[in-house]
């Protein structure tokens, strides 16, 4: 089946003055999307703006796409005036998706990074320790949804206004001290800003040093700036190590978050 295909605005509303959901109902057969994946849609019905915009899945059931998205600029503002029966073009689903988990797991989301966690947690209902942050309350959204498919859920908020106050990284070294390991769980899956998922690469490389820890493996989810969302302009590359040389040295390479990505092994990813 093509990637590419028309869709019809089913509805377009606000969750809180941040957040707003879009769903669309696809007018051809689709792939079905796996969690970590992503579609391209119709930013406007002009040519300003000209390109189309990423947007993680958030939800498909019915044979509808549901999107989660805030205002941050002239694309999603255009985006936010989608009325009911608007007919947009979407490409997707593009990009690969999360490995499958082995037993329990750890969902970091940071922000507007728990859309692309959120189907994940829903794929694998109860087994998922949630942590999940952002500035304030207001910038929250779906917590009573996440709350239940999730086996147990931390919340925190730079302000303290839900949760514990201050940041997810600090809530998940916490959780991952192996004195006090009360948890089964050996995966992480992240999505959120780059801040955080440098950190959360610090955390992880103290964590496989340590022989008590039950971490294992780590997969993040990367957000760029795409174009054509094929790996076609090379406009969203990331830096990862390459292939080890003769003399043990590595290489680095650039791989595009589009076409290899979003989701990477976080040892992968070179972070500077």
């Amino acid at each position: 089946m093509s990637k590419y295909f028309k869709a019809k605005t089913v509805d377009n509303f606000s969750l809180n003055k941040h957040f707003s959901l879009l769903n669309l109902s696809p007018l051809s057969d689709i792939d079905i999307p796996q969690p970590g994946q992503f579609y391209m849609l119709q930013a406007g019905d002009t040519c300003d703006p000209l390109l189309k915009r990423p947007f993680s899945i958030f939800r498909y059931e019915d044979n509808l796409l549901s999107f989660l998205y805030r205002i941050r600029g002239k694309g999603t503002l255009s985006l936010s005036r989608l009325k009911s029966g608007d007919i947009i073009n979407v490409i997707g689903p593009l990009g690969n998706s999360y490995p499958v988990p082995d037993g329990d797991f750890i969902a970091l989301a940071g922000g507007i990074g728990i859309a692309s966690l959120l189907p994940l947690l829903d794929r694998f209902k109860n087994r998922a320790y949630l942590f999940y942050g952002a500035r304030n309350k207001e910038e929250l959204v779906m917590i009573d949804a996440a709350k239940g498919i999730s086996k147990e859920t931390f919340i925190t908020t730079d302000d303290g206004s839900e949760g514990k106050k201050g940041l997810i990284t600090d809530s998940l070294i916490d959780f991952l001290n192996p004195s006090r390991i009360t948890h089964h769980a050996s995966r992480i899956y992240a999505c959120g800003p780059t801040p955080m998922l440098k950190e959360l690469h610090r955390i992880i490389k103290s964590q496989i040093q340590n022989p008590k820890s039950q971490i294992i493996e780590c997969y993040v989810s990367m957000e760029e700036h795409m174009a054509c969302g094929v790996g076609a302009c090379l406009g969203c590359v990331v830096k990862v190590r390459g292939q080890e040389t003769v003399d043990s040295s590595q290489k680095w390479i650039y791989k595009r978050v589009c076409k290899e990505g979003p989701v990477f092994d976080i040892k992968d990813i070179i972070w500077e």
